[in-house]
């Protein structure tokens, strides 16, 4: 890989991946523009966290991908795209799924007609392995049918459709990347794996919803890793690449493991409110990567017990920015 000079805009940048998919893009060389979402109060998200001398190598511009005027000005100038800015709370999903609409798919259009009519060489989209719903067969392929099990996943799969289209429509550069579940240091507590880090830091009680859900964890810097191959990996426009470690563990698996790395005895209840509607809740998620790994020349080199490691130890350094007593929707 060689980054070096290319100009890159990661959407979605201020987010937990695409903090870290940024922070390696810089590393590489790259000159990153990295878009967050406006606010008032000029929050970068998890880029705040970054070293201050490597905050000064990003150019940050603040707006929505659900404008496209400003989709337009930001593409601009940028050999490759990186698209990440997405709504991803699957449970916010359950009350809001008009704006998920509205940011994945109509966002994710705005990207790819910006890259078609200002002819970027590369656009890499990012899917989700919610996409698949329950494993209908084991490991799941990029050939699994697709099932919109949440709004979440029906808008993911509207972004992916989107982009397909782009490609065997209009000959859109657009190279896919569906990550399996993600975990890591900056992650927020609506993601099971910090939940577990955190109520094992600050309370008596671990309280999760389904505890019998399977699911293949992937670090983050792995996961950012898989980017940075799909951005510049030849012949790989208009395929789909999964990006997993192909293993899997249920959540209560997990709880306990977390809980035995930190030396901590406490116990596991379900709490209802965080139970998913059943016919929407994802049973098993598995994925076989060998299409990443021949396509991109990518496979995942962190092992499980040394990304937990990690991310306890990023929990404990930052617990302060956790509210571990509050269900996070």
């Amino acid at each position: 890989m060689n980054y070096a000079g290319r100009k890159v805009l990661v959407t979605g940048a201020g987010g937990f991946i695409g903090s870290h998919l940024t922070e390696a893009l810089v590393r590489e060389g790259a000159s990153v523009t990295a878009m967050v979402r406006y606010n008032s109060s000029g929050d970068r998200g998890m880029l705040a966290q970054l070293a201050p001398e490597m905050r000064a190598e990003i150019k940050i511009v603040s707006g929505t991908v659900d404008d496209s005027d400003f989709v337009m000005s930001a593409v601009a100038g940028h050999d490759i795209v990186f698209h990440l800015a997405a709504l991803i709370a699957i449970p916010y999903s359950y009350l809001a799924p008009r704006s998920y609409v509205r940011t994945n798919v109509e966002g994710t259009l705005n990207v790819l007609e910006a890259a078609r009519r200002l002819g970027t060489s590369r656009v890499v989209h990012t899917s989700t392995s919610e996409v698949y719903g329950t494993a209908l067969r084991t490991p799941i392929d990029e050939d699994h049918p697709l099932q919109g099990q949440s709004p979440y996943s029906a808008s993911k799969i509207g972004a992916d459709k989107i982009a397909e289209s782009y490609h065997r429509s209009f000959g859109v550069p657009v190279t896919t990347v569906r990550p399996f579940n993600t975990y890591g240091p900056r992650q927020s507590n609506r993601a099971f794996i910090p939940t577990i880090i955190s109520q094992a830091l600050s309370r008596d009680t671990i309280m999760l919803g389904a505890l019998d859900p399977e699911r293949d964890m992937t670090f983050v810097t792995d996961t950012a890793a898989g980017f940075l191959r799909a951005g510049l990996a030849e012949g790989v426009e208009g395929e789909t690449c999964n990006l997993g470690c192909g293993e899997t563990h249920s959540i209560g698996w997990f709880a306990e493991r977390i809980l035995a790395l930190m030396g901590v005895d406490k116990p596991i209840r379900v709490d209802s409110a965080r139970i998913r509607p059943a016919a929407s809740e994802v049973k098993k998620l598995i994925s076989d990567n060998s299409r990443a790994k021949a396509r991109l020349g990518w496979e995942p080199t962190t092992s499980l017990d040394d990304g937990l490691n990690a991310t306890i130890d990023y929990l404990r350094e930052n617990i302060e920015s956790y509210r571990s007593d509050e269900y996070g929707v």
